[in-house]
Protein backbone atom coordinates (compact mmCIF):
# COMPACT_ATOMS: atom_id res chain seq x y z
CA UNK A 1 0.00 0.00 0.00
CA UNK A 2 0.75 3.52 0.16
CA UNK A 3 0.53 6.39 2.17
CA UNK A 4 0.25 10.54 1.01
CA UNK A 5 3.39 12.21 2.20
CA UNK A 6 1.20 15.07 3.77
CA UNK A 7 -0.38 12.93 7.30
CA UNK A 8 -2.52 15.28 8.82
CA UNK A 9 -3.34 14.53 12.57
CA UNK A 10 -5.94 16.04 14.76
CA UNK A 11 -8.09 15.98 17.76
CA UNK A 12 -11.47 16.40 16.57
CA UNK A 13 -14.02 16.67 13.86
CA UNK A 14 -14.20 20.30 13.56
CA UNK A 15 -10.58 20.38 12.56
CA UNK A 16 -11.16 18.12 10.04
CA UNK A 17 -13.97 19.83 8.48
CA UNK A 18 -11.95 22.81 8.55
CA UNK A 19 -9.10 21.41 6.95
CA UNK A 20 -9.76 18.29 4.61
CA UNK A 21 -11.77 20.13 2.24
CA UNK A 22 -8.18 22.19 1.58
CA UNK A 23 -6.90 18.81 -0.23
CA UNK A 24 -5.59 17.02 2.46
CA UNK A 25 -5.86 13.39 1.54
CA UNK A 26 -4.31 11.67 4.80
CA UNK A 27 -5.74 12.41 8.16
CA UNK A 28 -5.84 10.74 11.66
CA UNK A 29 -8.75 11.27 14.07
CA UNK A 30 -6.73 11.30 17.24
CA UNK A 31 -8.94 12.10 20.46
CA UNK A 32 -7.92 11.36 24.39
CA UNK A 33 -10.04 11.57 27.45
CA UNK A 34 -13.86 11.95 25.90
CA UNK A 35 -16.37 9.15 26.35
CA UNK A 36 -17.43 6.61 23.93
CA UNK A 37 -20.66 8.50 22.77
CA UNK A 38 -18.14 11.58 22.08
CA UNK A 39 -16.14 9.82 20.23
CA UNK A 40 -18.12 7.63 18.13
CA UNK A 41 -19.99 10.89 16.87
CA UNK A 42 -17.20 12.37 15.80
CA UNK A 43 -15.77 9.67 14.03
CA UNK A 44 -19.32 9.94 12.12
CA UNK A 45 -18.48 13.34 11.46
CA UNK A 46 -15.06 12.24 10.41
CA UNK A 47 -16.11 9.81 8.33
CA UNK A 48 -18.82 11.52 6.28
CA UNK A 49 -16.28 14.66 5.61
CA UNK A 50 -13.66 12.25 4.45
CA UNK A 51 -15.69 10.39 2.64
CA UNK A 52 -16.51 13.33 0.72
CA UNK A 53 -13.39 14.55 -0.28
CA UNK A 54 -11.87 11.47 -0.61
CA UNK A 55 -9.61 11.38 1.94
CA UNK A 56 -8.17 8.11 4.08
CA UNK A 57 -9.26 8.73 7.75
CA UNK A 58 -7.47 6.84 10.22
CA UNK A 59 -9.26 6.30 13.50
CA UNK A 60 -6.47 6.23 16.82
CA UNK A 61 -6.50 3.74 19.38
CA UNK A 62 -10.37 3.26 19.36
CA UNK A 63 -10.35 0.14 17.12
CA UNK A 64 -13.71 -1.19 18.68
CA UNK A 65 -15.60 2.10 17.86
CA UNK A 66 -13.47 1.66 14.49
CA UNK A 67 -14.84 -1.53 13.49
CA UNK A 68 -18.76 -0.58 14.65
CA UNK A 69 -18.55 2.37 12.42
CA UNK A 70 -17.45 1.09 9.22
CA UNK A 71 -13.78 2.54 9.02
CA UNK A 72 -10.99 0.94 7.23
CA UNK A 73 -8.29 2.25 9.19
CA UNK A 74 -6.78 2.26 12.83
CA UNK A 75 -3.85 3.05 14.40
CA UNK A 76 -2.29 2.05 17.35
CA UNK A 77 0.18 2.97 20.14
CA UNK A 78 2.39 0.25 21.96
CA UNK A 79 -0.19 0.18 24.93
CA UNK A 80 -3.13 -0.39 23.04
CA UNK A 81 -1.45 -2.85 20.44
CA UNK A 82 -0.82 -4.94 23.71
CA UNK A 83 -4.59 -5.22 24.69
CA UNK A 84 -6.24 -4.85 21.05
CA UNK A 85 -7.54 -7.83 19.35
CA UNK A 86 -6.08 -8.10 16.38
CA UNK A 87 -7.77 -10.58 14.98
CA UNK A 88 -11.30 -8.84 15.00
CA UNK A 89 -9.20 -6.32 13.67
CA UNK A 90 -8.45 -8.24 10.61
CA UNK A 91 -11.33 -10.01 10.41
CA UNK A 92 -13.07 -6.49 10.16
CA UNK A 93 -11.35 -5.52 6.95
CA UNK A 94 -9.37 -2.65 8.77
CA UNK A 95 -6.19 -1.68 7.71
CA UNK A 96 -3.46 -1.25 10.76
CA UNK A 97 -0.85 1.22 11.33
CA UNK A 98 1.57 1.23 14.78
CA UNK A 99 3.99 3.24 16.77
CA UNK A 100 7.26 2.55 17.77
CA UNK A 101 10.40 4.42 18.99
CA UNK A 102 12.72 2.17 20.21
CA UNK A 103 13.94 -1.63 19.03
CA UNK A 104 11.42 -3.73 21.06
CA UNK A 105 8.59 -1.91 20.03
CA UNK A 106 9.43 -2.18 16.07
CA UNK A 107 10.13 -5.92 17.07
CA UNK A 108 6.72 -5.93 18.80
CA UNK A 109 4.98 -4.00 15.62
CA UNK A 110 6.42 -6.13 12.77
CA UNK A 111 5.31 -9.29 14.55
CA UNK A 112 2.08 -7.79 14.01
CA UNK A 113 1.90 -7.53 10.73
CA UNK A 114 0.80 -4.00 10.38
CA UNK A 115 0.42 -1.96 7.14
CA UNK A 116 2.76 0.76 8.34
CA UNK A 117 5.24 1.66 11.09
CA UNK A 118 5.37 5.00 12.55
CA UNK A 119 8.75 6.26 14.12
CA UNK A 120 9.08 8.70 16.59
CA UNK A 121 9.74 11.61 17.61
CA UNK A 122 12.14 12.57 14.70
CA UNK A 123 12.95 15.28 15.90
CA UNK A 124 11.78 17.83 19.61
CA UNK A 125 8.30 17.62 20.06
CA UNK A 126 5.64 19.65 22.44
CA UNK A 127 2.87 17.64 21.47
CA UNK A 128 3.31 14.84 24.78
CA UNK A 129 6.02 14.43 27.41
CA UNK A 130 8.10 11.41 25.98
CA UNK A 131 11.10 9.23 27.91
CA UNK A 132 12.92 8.70 23.86
CA UNK A 133 15.25 11.48 23.09
CA UNK A 134 14.59 12.58 19.21
CA UNK A 135 15.23 9.80 17.32
CA UNK A 136 17.13 11.86 14.23
CA UNK A 137 17.56 11.03 10.37
CA UNK A 138 20.12 8.44 11.10
CA UNK A 139 17.48 6.18 13.11
CA UNK A 140 15.08 7.05 10.48
CA UNK A 141 16.90 5.55 7.76
CA UNK A 142 17.68 2.38 9.56
CA UNK A 143 13.82 2.00 10.42
CA UNK A 144 13.29 1.89 6.37
CA UNK A 145 15.41 -0.73 5.77
CA UNK A 146 13.91 -2.83 8.86
CA UNK A 147 10.38 -2.28 7.65
CA UNK A 148 10.82 -2.39 3.81
CA UNK A 149 8.09 -3.26 2.33
CA UNK A 150 6.25 -1.30 4.56
CA UNK A 151 5.31 2.18 4.47
CA UNK A 152 7.41 4.40 7.19
CA UNK A 153 5.88 7.26 8.95
CA UNK A 154 7.79 9.93 10.52
CA UNK A 155 6.39 11.75 13.15
CA UNK A 156 7.57 14.78 15.67
CA UNK A 157 8.87 18.11 15.55
CA UNK A 158 8.19 17.93 11.87
CA UNK A 159 7.79 21.52 9.67
CA UNK A 160 8.28 22.11 6.20
CA UNK A 161 11.50 23.36 6.73
CA UNK A 162 12.29 19.01 7.92
CA UNK A 163 9.81 17.69 5.02
CA UNK A 164 12.94 17.11 2.20
CA UNK A 165 15.38 16.10 5.52
CA UNK A 166 12.78 13.15 6.24
CA UNK A 167 11.85 12.07 2.91
CA UNK A 168 15.92 11.45 1.65
CA UNK A 169 16.47 9.44 4.90
CA UNK A 170 13.53 7.07 3.97
CA UNK A 171 10.11 8.30 5.34
CA UNK A 172 7.12 7.87 3.10
CA UNK A 173 4.90 9.94 4.94
CA UNK A 174 5.33 12.76 7.26
CA UNK A 175 2.87 13.71 9.97
CA UNK A 176 1.94 17.03 11.57
CA UNK A 177 0.22 17.75 14.82
CA UNK A 178 0.86 20.82 16.55
CA UNK A 179 2.87 22.71 13.46
CA UNK A 180 -0.19 23.72 11.83
CA UNK A 181 -3.34 23.21 14.75
CA UNK A 182 -1.23 25.79 17.35
CA UNK A 183 -0.21 27.57 13.78
CA UNK A 184 -1.46 31.16 13.58
CA UNK A 185 -3.32 30.38 10.29
CA UNK A 186 -4.03 26.92 10.24
CA UNK A 187 -5.25 27.00 6.53
CA UNK A 188 -1.92 28.18 5.41
CA UNK A 189 -0.02 26.44 7.18
CA UNK A 190 -1.93 23.38 5.84
CA UNK A 191 -1.47 24.75 2.27
CA UNK A 192 2.15 25.03 2.56
CA UNK A 193 2.55 21.82 3.66
CA UNK A 194 0.14 20.49 0.76
CA UNK A 195 2.68 22.53 -1.67
CA UNK A 196 6.04 20.68 -0.52
CA UNK A 197 4.92 17.69 -0.18
CA UNK A 198 3.23 17.36 -3.90
CA UNK A 199 7.06 16.76 -5.32
CA UNK A 200 6.98 13.84 -3.14
CA UNK A 201 3.57 11.69 -4.38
Amino acid sequence: MTLDPFYLIVDSARWIERLVPLGVKLVQLRIKERSDEDIRNQIRIAKSICTAHRCQLIVNDFWRLAIEEGCDFVHLGQEDLAEADLGAIRAAGLKLGLSTHDEAELEAALAAAPDYVALGPIYPTILKKMKWAPQGLARLSAWRERVHPLPLVAIGGLNPERIDGVFAHGADSAAVVTDITLNADPEARTREWIRKTEAWR
